[in-house]
């Protein structure tokens, strides 16, 4: 599978460290095969998401999501056997240094169903099953720390709360899904919420917050307003009202007071949205379909996203009117037009807001920033 299909979120990070459902497609793995994982991946992101390579290696396609028959199908593999689904494969036996041809390989297919993300759309179109099947994962044989009794609850039974989460006086229906509270997260008074959602750990739902599934609010998250079917991945801010929906923010994201986003076109029409692969809009499928922001990137109060919107990395947003439907990395501006954002501005800001979290913007993460930024020229008319 070709990473650019999943930009700009790939621009930052492998494709095993997407977020949907509750965990990450490597911490899904890890958890079936029961050991740590490391990536092949751009070289400029090496550095960062190293690849420890052994003498004999297992290598999986992250773009499929594991399953019990799959991660059994993984762990037997011997020397010369591929897994394939159809034509791809999901994983295959490798020594270290060989050449690979799959021509001489022993292929052992894989004809059950299997969740695959191969679009950026397909991280909140997917993430209803995929937040599901993760709740069972991650609940099996443990038992749920108490609902408070001024918690209005339907089906308590499909709800789980980890230890130290928070809440009080909201509304959870899980009738219509699996319902995950993270540890040490907290829902705030007022707010209501249907499954399937998520929370992750020390993420934070906001006063009277609207929820709707197949929501994920990721690690240290903060969401207000009113949510719908929306994967925020982690350390992001959408923290006041407006709407967000059918949509994706990458790390490090903030969504300014009362902005919203458009999910649905007004003539009701199939969503385009901008393909890094094609360089122009393409089809997605899709009648709902709404923001999709890579990392470090903001919009200030009162933005409006038109439907089907892509926002590269480190862009930042401002101003009246309906900013165009994609928006380079390290832009700068809004509707009436953009300038360049120049490195060190981007990165003077990203230290501030990942060290009000108590996280380091590192010499790796300005070296990938400045790949991307040299990368995506073209897009900003300046090659």
């Amino acid at each position: 599978m070709c990473e650019n299909a999943l930009l700009p979120f790939t621009f930052t990070r492998p494709v095993a460290d997407i977020r949907v459902g509750i965990l990450t497609i490597r911490e899904k793995w890890e958890k079936y095969l029961g050991y740590t994982t490391t990536t092949i991946t751009e070289e400029y992101l090496s550095e960062k998401y190293p690849m420890v390579e052994m003498e004999e290696n297992v290598i999986i396609n992250a773009s499929f999501l594991p399953n019990q028959v799959l991660a059994e199908m993984v762990r037997n593999l011997e020397e010369n056997q591929a897994i394939f689904y159809d034509d791809e494969v999901i994983a295959f036996y490798a020594k270290e240094g060989q050449e690979v041809d799959f021509e001489s390989y022993d292929v052992v297919e894989y004809n059950d169903e299997c969740i695959r993300i191969e679009h950026t759309w397909d991280i909140f179109q997917k993430n209803d099953v995929a937040i599901r099947e993760d709740f069972d994962l991650l609940t099996e044989d443990r038992f749920s720390q108490p609902i408070p009794k001024s918690v209005n609850v339907i089906a308590p039974e499909n709800i789980f709360v980890e230890e130290g989460a928070k809440l009080e006086f909201v509304t959870l229906n899980a009738s219509t899904g699996p319902i995950y509270i993270g540890k040490n997260a907290e829902i705030m008074e007022g707010s209501v919420i249907r499954g399937p959602f998520a929370l992750c750990e020390e993420a934070q739902v906001k006063l009277a917050t609207k929820i709707y599934g197949a929501t994920t609010v990721g690690p240290h998250c903060r969401v207000g307003g009113e949510v719908n079917n929306s994967v925020l991945f982690a350390y992001s801010n959408k923290g006041h009202d407006g709407f967000l929906g059918n949509s994706v923010l990458g790390e490090w994201c903030n969504i300014g007071a009362d902005s919203n986003n458009s999910n649905l076109k007004n003539n009701y029409e199939e969503v385009k949205l901008w393909s890094y692969e094609s360089e122009r809009f393409e089809k997605t499928g899709l009648q709902f379909c709404g923001l999709m922001m890579g990392d470090h990137s903001i919009c200030g109060i009162n933005t409006m996203f038109n439907t089907g919107t892509v926002v590269g990395v480190s862009t930042n947003i401002f101003g009246s009117g309906f900013p165009r439907n994609f928006v380079p990395s390290f832009s700068w501006g809004g509707a009436t037009g953009f300038a360049t954002y120049i490195t060190k501005k981007a990165f003077d800001t990203a230290k501030i807001v990942m060290s009000r979290r108590h996280v380091d913007f590192t010499e790796e993460d300005a070296k990938i920033l400045e790949h991307i930024f040299e990368e995506t020229k073209k897009y900003r008319n300046e090659a």
